[in-house]
């Protein structure tokens, strides 16, 4: 079984974005962007990842699908689309981030993530600390957020965080970002984004492992 036969097994397994789990259609556009902003706030938090992909659903499906939207919602809208979702232990903390979060996004760069990137102008340490500036953001939000943007922002790519490099080692990969780029098709944005996100489930959860080491 070589490296890249359990690459290609686990991208078959769950190589599905979180973008794209939580219905999100990864675009360059305000939107979409926002979209994966909100997503990694409540991914960084210490609660199952899959409860805080329901969670970003829930509240896109109520209207929260911008910051404009966001900012406009009352603070209990927010604690309920996101106790739908079954965010529970962090809502209120979470509903008053996401509140402040988006009338900042909306004073700095007037509801436009893309200016951020202009900003950083291909830096992604400075991508990385204006990301942070978003409460509720912290280092590892900042990563989750550079992790799958990488789809739509090709200058970030390859970005391979230390979360997915942990899902690297428990399937016996190379722990270099660099080596990992190559297991993968296409080596560009959108498939090291696909690999990350599927690394990090390995890393999350032992089933996973488990399943592709009997597979591949």
């Amino acid at each position: 079984m070589t490296a890249r036969d359990t690459v290609d097994t686990l991208l078959a397994r769950c190589g599905t974005t979180y973008a794209a789990e939580a219905g999100i259609r990864l675009r360059n556009t305000p939107q979409p962007l926002y979209q994966l902003l909100v997503l990694s706030d409540l991914l960084s938090a210490r609660i199952r990842a899959s409860v805080a992909v329901s969670a970003a659903r829930a509240l896109f499906a109520h209207g929260m699908r911008s910051p404009r939207r966001m900012a406009a919602a009352t603070w209990q809208q927010r604690v309920d689309a996101l106790g739908e979702g079954g965010y529970r232990r962090y809502d209120e903390r979470t509903a008053t981030q996401l509140g402040e979060g988006a009338q900042l996004l909306l004073a700095d760069y007037g509801g436009d993530l893309r200016r951020l990137r202009e900003e950083a102008d291909g830096d992604l340490d400075a991508l990385r600390a204006g990301l942070r500036r978003t409460p509720g953001i912290g280092p590892a939000g900042a990563d989750i957020f550079v992790r799958e943007v990488q789809a739509v922002w090709p200058e970030v790519a390859p970005f391979v965080d230390g979360k997915a490099l942990q899902g690297a080692e428990r399937l016996g990969l190379p722990a270099s970002p660099a080596k990992l780029v190559e297991l993968v098709e296409p080596a560009d944005g959108h498939g090291v984004a696909a690999l990350a996100a599927a690394l990090v489930r390995a890393a999350l959860d032992r089933h996973v492992v488990d399943d592709v080491s009997a597979q591949a």
